[in-house]
């Protein structure tokens, strides 16, 4: 009897409070418009979507759109300065990747920007090659984003969306933690009026809290970014209300009504009117390796939280995900924010929820909110003169604040105490060296973990019990009869070069600890999934050694996959098409007929 296994996979490292409750509910049409397309439309989903778009969605994206805007400008802001450049690249940041992504992108929901995760490598890199000089900042910011767009284009058309699923729960927690613990001790000095030189996050802890103690904070803007901060978490928890315009309205009234920018707090300024103009980044003199690490970590970083929040929203909206297009909808936004004055960005788990919450039917969504975006730059610039430099640390501060996974954390550490660990190593790193080792750091584990699993893996010497049906573990069954004259053994992992000596040391020790004279040795091969040349190598000489003793070596359960790689490695005509069994019962059978062993299973 056939059945169907239904499978909901939720994304790893998603925060509870990133969507919300309520589930999506398809407008009509909807279903004809999630038809894949073909030719050229398919690297074009915006365009697609225009083509089937209905009269019926328009006013729920428009009304979307404006409503996300109160959300695009402080958080374009609070971002850009985060990141070290000036607030305004901010906001084109915002303009240009939104256009891009609506015609590249295959989320009908996502909203892509300036985002806190990516703060921390983007200042890493710019603080480090800038020099304090704001031009400098943005050029290098904007290479970085050209860079972060090709390698997420090319990995696009290439097919490897899938390299983000080599972080495991544990690593990515460890690393998200490291970089929001980064970004928040980064806005600190920010909120305390203070300046503190960039010298990695512990030491700007401690200076900060010396520079505090020496009384060198600025209690005014303490107050109007520790107010923000707190508004903002206490609106947090009311999806619908915009709590970070407000807060930022609110801080920005209380600097120009009070005058406190008389008393020392740090305010916006006046921005330049206009629209971001095409600019091919360059800086003579500069360091490309440093520019190319940090555009390769951001695109990393980008593209794990954007497929996460993709996939979440695919889910809800019960449409089919396509990783390798969405690797070339976030590469196009980013190259066009570098090209464009801009900076890397990603998808927003913050603004996202919103636009949904809004509304949100289409792509359209995130037009009318760029749109929106570009018309207070042309038409009231001026309008955020006076938003304080706190209260955006503030914009930053609960973002981060998000950012920190705990509560699953402590599950880990009930259920696998090492993994917690683990990723208690990725924050440290992060934490210590920084967010650009840090996600170096948090690949180099992701591979140590995945070597360990298969670098000691499971093994076991089969029998058959009683009641039970099949041959399994005599150490989980000490019962287990076993077959005279015969070794069963199981290898539960692919091999390969880092576990292949293990495997014939493992081999010879079974036999050895045979309790009969051993005829014929059996590799229950099912869970085998790969062989490499050394392990090929390896299998040549456990032969030959076991033909030394008089020992026949056979295998059972063999995937074709390997036997084709048996034969490539030239070893499959040298063991012989007969030493090959279908299962482990038809190799039992043949044994005891081959060598005439009257044993009753």
């Amino acid at each position: 009897m056939l059945g169907i296994v239904h499978i909901r996979l939720t994304a790893y490292g998603q925060r509870s409070d990133h969507v919300p409750d309520q589930p999506y509910r398809p407008l009509a049409g909807e279903a004809a418009a999630a038809k894949p397309a073909t030719g050229w439309l398919r690297w074009l989903p915006g365009v697609q979507m225009l083509r089937q778009y209905e009269a019926a969605w328009l006013p729920h994206d428009l009304a979307a759109g404006l409503v996300l805007t109160t959300m695009l400008v402080p958080v374009g802001i609070a971002y850009a300065e985060a990141s070290g450049v000036p607030g305004i690249y901010g906001l084109y940041a915002t303009i240009i990747p939104l256009l891009a992504y609506a015609l590249f992108g295959p989320s009908r929901i996502l909203v892509l920007g300036p985002d806190s995760a990516l703060a921390a490598p983007i200042l890493a890199v710019v603080i480090q090659l800038s020099a304090g000089d704001p031009a400098r900042a943005i050029a290098v910011a904007s290479m970085m984003a050209v860079v972060s767009g090709t390698v997420c284009i090319l990995a696009g058309l290439l097919r490897l969306g899938f390299v983000t699923e080599l972080l495991s729960k544990p690593i990515r927690y460890g690393y998200m933690n490291g970089i929001a613990f980064t970004v928040l001790i980064s806005q600190l000095p920010k909120l305390f009026g203070i300046s503190i030189e960039d010298a990695g996050p512990l030491r700007e802890l401690w200076d900060l809290v010396r520079a505090i103690g020496d009384g060198k904070s600025n209690w005014y803007s303490t107050a109007v970014g520790g107010g923000a901060l707190v508004l903002i978490l206490l609106l947090k928890r009311f999806e619908r209300v915009p709590g970070i315009l407000i807060a930022v309205v609110l801080a920005t009234l209380s600097v120009a009504w009070f005058g406190l920018e008389e008393h020392g707090v740090k305010v916006l300024g006046k921005m330049p009117q206009g629209l971001p103009a095409f600019h091919l980044p360059w800086l003579s003199g500069v360091d490309i390796a440093k520019v190319v690490a940090g555009g390769f970590a951001v695109a990393m970083v980008a593209f794990a939280d954007t497929s996460v929040l993709s996939r979440t929203y695919a889910a809800r909206m019960k449409r089919p995900v396509d990783p390798n297009q969405e690797m070339v909808g976030l590469g196009a936004a980013n190259l066009a924010a570098g090209l464009f004055q801009g900076f890397p960005i990603s998808s927003s788990s913050s603004r996202t929820p919103v636009a949904e919450a809004a509304g949100a039917r289409t792509q359209l969504t995130g037009v009318i909110g760029a749109l929106a975006v570009a018309a207070l730059l042309l038409f009231a610039p001026n309008l955020m003169r006076y938003l304080p430099n706190s209260a955006l640390a503030a914009v930053v501060i609960a973002s981060a604040l998000g950012l920190f996974e705990f509560a699953d954390l402590r599950r880990i550490f009930r259920i696998q105490q090492w993994e917690f660990w683990l990723s208690v190593a990725c924050f440290a790193g992060v934490a210590v060296f920084g967010a650009i080792p840090g996600i170096g750091l948090a690949v180099a584990l992701a591979v140590l973990e995945f070597l360990w699993d298969g670098w000691r893996p499971h093994y076991a010497v089969l029998g058959r019990a009683d009641g039970v049906r099949g041959y399994h573990d005599v150490e989980r069954y000490p019962d287990a009869r076993l077959v005279p004259g015969l070794v069963l053994f199981r290898w539960d992992a692919p091999l390969f070069f880092a576990n292949a000596e293990l495997f014939q040391t493992c081999v010879m020790h079974a036999v050895d600890g045979s309790p009969t004279a051993v005829r014929r040795v059996v590799v229950a091969a099912e869970p085998v999934t790969s062989v490499d040349v050394t392990s090929a190598d390896m299998l040549r000489e456990l032969d030959k050694a076991l033909d030394e003793r008089g020992i026949e070596l056979h295998f059972a359960e063999m995937k074709d996959p390997v036997k084709d790689k048996l034969k490539r490695f030239e070893l499959f005509d040298q063991l012989g098409q007969d030493v090959f069994h279908p299962t482990v019962g038809a190799a039992v059978d043949d044994y005891l007929s081959d060598h005439k062993v009257d044993w009753k299973a």
